[in-house]
């Protein structure tokens, strides 16, 4: 796999309060959504028409650097993985149109 980026979520972040008080996880949404944006770099005039497959391995947490690695499968899928520390976090397929 290629690495594509990393990213992290300040504490700050808005999508954070109340997800969940005391102990904030980032959405899953939020992790996909940058990784999403990292892995669209590598395929520039490639948009996201899909995710047929994502899986949620652990939990990332404000402040975390969540790198993200892709290889294409073939001309229209793309398997990605993210990682906190080595350790998957989320991995999937994205479909580009």
């Amino acid at each position: 796999m290629t690495e594509a980026g990393a990213f992290a979520i300040a504490p700050d972040h808005p999508s954070l309060p109340g997800h969940f008080p005391g102990r904030p996880v980032v959405p899953g949404v939020v992790v996909l959504d940058l990784a999403l944006e990292a892995i669209l770099r590598l395929h520039p005039g490639r948009r996201a028409a899909g995710l047929p497959q994502v899986k949620f391995t652990r939990p990332v947490l404000p402040g975390q650097t969540v790198t993200v690695s892709s290889a294409p499968a073939n001309q229209d899928r793309v398997a990605f993985a993210c990682r906190v520390d080595g350790t998957e976090v989320a991995r999937g397929t994205l479909l580009l149109g």
